[in-house]
């Protein structure tokens, strides 16, 4: 371990949002600490953060590269029940698990855990998921609690992903076109094609 990348990683807010350009808040840390990456580039974080990163590593404070995002007021993802079709996509994408739901069921966002990533808005094929602000002002001193949270959370979820990983390798085979996986694709579609047909009809109105 880096010592010093874990004195960033400390510091940083645990969204993974990825806005910095690196795969998460981890990631940016160690580009911090090994000085391939400047202080100003984590938007949630915002002149607060550049500001203790400064302090930490003796280093000038630049201004927050606006390039990259808004420091902006604390929001969660809301998923439209009406429009989802349990794809899952969405689930696989949070990096905190703050999404339930099954396959072919709708899912919910748990919005005490959502860190408003929006990490979750790109894959979903029937664009059934926004973010709205909670209401809550902007906290630095909270944000910096709940990274303690967040953190746990993704190294949880990165290790369970890898044991998946890892079995998943030992069980299915390059190229699986087995019966039980085309009738997956085959449902996956026809729930696509009919929140598709749904969401036009809502664009179309009256």
């Amino acid at each position: 371990m880096n010592p010093t990348a874990d004195a960033i990683d400390a510091l940083l807010p645990q969204t993974q949002c990825r806005q910095c350009g690196y795969g998460g808040c981890r990631p940016y840390a160690e580009a911090v600490a090994a000085g391939t990456a400047t202080i100003n580039r984590c938007p949630p974080g915002g002149t607060e953060l550049i500001a203790e990163l400064s302090a930490l590593l003796g280093k000038p404070a630049l201004p927050l590269d606006n390039a990259l995002g808004e420091p902006g007021p604390p929001a969660t993802a809301v998923i439209d029940e009406e429009l989802c079709i349990g794809c899952t996509l969405c689930i696989a994408a949070c990096p905190v698990d703050a999404i339930v739901g099954a396959r072919r069921l709708m899912h919910t966002v748990i919005s005490a855990e959502c860190t408003g990533c929006a990490l979750c808005l790109p894959p979903c094929p029937v664009d059934c998921i926004v973010l709205r602000p909670t209401g809550a002002a902007r906290d630095r001193s909270r944000q910096r609690q709940e990274a303690v949270i967040l953190r746990e959370k993704h190294l949880a979820r990165m290790r369970r992903l890898s044991a998946r990983q890892a079995q998943r390798r030992r069980t299915v085979l390059p190229g699986d076109t087995s019966p039980a996986l085309l009738r997956k694709r085959k449902t996956l579609d026809r729930a696509l094609a009919r929140a598709r047909a749904r969401l036009a009809g809502r664009r179309a109105g009256p």
